[in-house]
Parts: C-alpha cells; sequence; structure tokens
C-alpha cells in the first residue's frame, strides 16, 4: 500500500478510460473525478472537479485514434494541472503516437516524434510512463525523464503459460529493425529465431522477399511492437507458410488495427493474434482470432515505483 506523504492522483482522457480504471483499480485509489468534452465548434474542453494542489497526478492518454485529439486532450489536461498546482505531472501514455516518424527518411520529412515530446514538455509534464516505443531512440528527445516499460514479459509470460516452450517453437521477426525484440522474446521461451527480409516500397506497403532461417515444420511466432493494416503481418504470415511452417501465431504490444487490418488477419493463416489493451479494441474488431492482454498491472505497478522513487527497471525482468 502507498505510504507516501503527497497524495498520488490518476486522471484519464477519452483515449482508453477502461485502461485508466483498471490500472486506478490496481494501484488501489479511486480515478480522479474529471470531464473532458467539447464545445460546439469542436474546441476540448477540460474541467477538474476537485483539488490537485501538491499531488503526483498521472495522466492516462494514449494518443491512439483519432490520435490528434487525443494529443489534445492530454495537453490540455497537463495545463490545467500544471495552473491547479499539481506537485509533479506524469504523462503516462501506454502508446506513443507518431512514433514511426523519428527521423528524416527523405528530404523535407517531418520528425513528428520530436514534435510531440517537445509539445508534452512545454505543456508541463514532469516525466513520461510509456510502452514499447516504435523506435527507442524517441526516449533522447525528451528533456525529463522517461520511463520506457517493455510489452515482451507480459506476452512472452502467456505463451509460456500455454505451453509454448518447446523445441518446434521458432520467434520471427518480421522485419530486420524488430530482430532485437524478438530475440529477447526467443530467449523467454528458449527458443531460436528467424528474420523475414522484406522491401518496403511505400508506407503500408510491405513486399516479402526472403526468409533467414529454418522454419519447416516448426510452430512459427511472429513478434512486433505494433500492427497497423496488418500488411507486413499477413505477407510474413504467407511466406511463413510457404516455406513450410506448420502453425503460425502472431503478437504485438499495440493493436492499432485500421483499416483492412481486421478482414487481412481474419483471413491470413495466423491462429491466433495477441495484442495488449494499450489501444482499446472497439466492439467491431473483436474477432475469435484476436487476444487481449491487460498492461494495467505493470502500469500500476511502475506508477507505484515513480511515486515511491523506486527503480521502474525490475518491471523489465
Amino acid at each position: 500500500m502507498i505510504t507516501h506523504g503527497t497524495s498520488i492522483k490518476i486522471f484519464t482522457g477519452n483515449s482508453n478510460p477502461k485502461l485508466a480504471r483498471d490500472i486506478a483499480e490496481q494501484v488501489g485509489i479511486p480515478m480522479g473525478n474529471s470531464e473532458v468534452s467539447r464545445f460546439s465548434d469542436g474546441e476540448i474542453s477540460v474541467n477538474i472537479h476537485e483539488t490537485v494542489r501538491g499531488a503526483d497526478v498521472f495522466v492516462v492518454q494514449s494518443t491512439c485514434h483519432p490520435g490528434n485529439d487525443n494529443l489534445m486532450e492530454m495537453l490540455i489536461m497537463i495545463d490545467a494541472f500544471k495552473r491547479a498546482s499539481a506537485g509533479r505531472i506524469t504523462a503516462v501514455m501506454p502508446y506513443y503516437g507518431y512514433a514511426r516518424q523519428d527521423r528524416k527518411a527523405k528530404a523535407r520529412d517531418p520528425i513528428t516524434a520530436k514534435l510531440i515530446a517537445d509539445l508534452i514538455t512545454t505543456a508541463g509534464a514532469d516525466r513520461v510512463l510509456t510502452m514499447d516505443l516504435h523506435a527507442p531512440q524517441i526516449q533522447g528527445f525528451f528533456s525529463i525523464p522517461l520511463d520506457h516499460l517493455l510489452g515482451v514479459p507480459i506476452l512472452s509470460q502467456y505463451y509460456l503459460e500455454k505451453g509454448f516452450e518447446d523445441e518446434d517453437l521458432i520467434v520471427v521477426s518480421p522485419d530486420i529493425g524488430s530482430v532485437t525484440r524478438a530475440r529477447n522474446f526467443a530467449n523467454r521461451l528458449n527458443a531460436p529465431i528467424a528474420i523475414v527480409d522484406k522491401r518496403r516500397p511505400r508506407a503500408n506497403v510491405a513486399e516479402v522477399m526472403n526468409i533467414i532461417g529454418d522454419i519447416k515444420g516448426k510452430k512459427v511466432l511472429l513478434v512486433d511492437d505494433m500492427m497497423d493494416t496488418a500488411g507486413t503481418l499477413v505477407q510474413s504470415a504467407n511466406a511463413l507458410l510457404d516455406g513450410g511452417a506448420a502453425e503460425i501465431y502472431a503478437c504485438a504490444t499495440h493493436g492499432v488495427l485500421s483499416g483492412p487490418a481486421i478482414e487481412r488477419v481474419q483471413n491470413s493463416p495466423i491462429k491466433e493474434l495477441v495484442i495488449t489493451d494499450t489501444i482499446p479494441l472497439s466492439p467491431e474488431k473483436q474477432i475469435d482470432k484476436i487476444k487481449v492482454l491487460s498492461v494495467a498491472p505493470i502500469f500500476a505497478e511502475a506508477i507505484d515505483r515513480i511515486y515511491e522513487d523506486l527503480p521502474v527497471s525490475t518491471l523489465f525482468e
């Protein structure tokens, strides 16, 4: 139980209220009393219905679809808490939007992930708590402390409990950039890894080239940090099936699942797709093939540790 002298309060915008409530329940405190609404012209209105003076405030808000609205809600809430004399404000972002725009891939590209970091800092956040940034170097975009949680412990534990730790299992990275994550995952399951080598001609379009590793007759587990249109995932799954894989499973921390993603997953050879609730899964996207795991326990533990000034690094284990 929390014994810190300063009060702790958890608030949320409209992006993922269920996750925020689950986190507050795990921490053992009631949700903060606030309201985020719209004026008739669409402008965001924030009302905080309780004192936060001197409090340790945690604002839970994923900047998922509609990303711009959810981002503005969070920024305005942070500003409101700052002006209400909150002692410390932590932006809890289970999903950090715009993370794919982390570098100049071609001339005149914006680095929007850095812009978002600047906006959060300018709004008045004292620290950030997030999970599985698409590009880990985004941590360096902030001039305030950032705690970066990993989805691998949650996802890998699920597969361990299902008995996936056997000699027929192989963990597959869907691209070269996800190899480190796949290797970390594979180490937890005592499994080898393989890599799908692909070329991406344009955004959200992936062309599989070849598979590095022996997947013939194996139970394959595709591991990624996020899943948007599921084009890469399904093409990788089809290539693995053509290469002789016996069974294909997949998991990702962030289930963006936009556009044709659900239809693609439903019609793919993937037996089960496991995601977390960093992004809420709307009713129309809830199909039998998709399993959702909660990140509330790990975020609640991180919030407890931040509040008590204890190390967060133990949550990576």
